[in-house]
């Protein structure tokens, strides 16, 4: 289980840039297609922005053409925590850190793109850092 990052934000202000502690901290979205891993191929971890928690891994990502990092499946349940979302409208499912509780982006079901989960997480590449495996 994650340990868990409890800072107030005056604390996340410090560590984290405008742009991070607007999607991270604030649930905030970057626009489609600017993040830095939308097209990376490259074999590794993908971590949290904020606290560094292992959140999924380089071989559950695909190509989903929707302008933002997307996985079939997060490296365990506990990394990461779903919740209810409302906001525009419309119901639904946001993931956040389930060390620190930052936002991540959302996670969509049954959309036919026949990965092993039927699971789309839609993550914001802000929300993450990658470590790539040693070679």
């Amino acid at each position: 289980m994650p340990q868990k990052v409890q800072k107030t934000d005056e604390e996340w202000r410090a560590e984290l840039s405008p742009q991070e502690f607007a999607v991270l901290r604030q649930a905030g979205t970057e626009r489609p297609w600017s993040g830095e891993y939308v097209e990376t191929k490259t074999t590794g971890v993908y971590r949290c922005r904020a606290c560094g928690a292992e959140l999924f891994r380089s071989d559950t990502k695909f190509d989903s053409h929707c302008g933002w990092p997307s996985f079939w499946s997060p490296l365990a349940e506990d990394r990461i925590r779903l919740l209810e979302d409302r906001s525009f409208g419309t119901v639904r499912t946001e993931v956040r850190c389930g060390s620190c509780d930052s936002h991540l982006g959302h996670v969509f079901e049954g959309e036919g793109y026949g990965t092993p989960t039927d699971q789309r997480y839609c993550i914001n590449s802000i929300s993450l850092t990658l470590e790539p495996d040693e070679s």
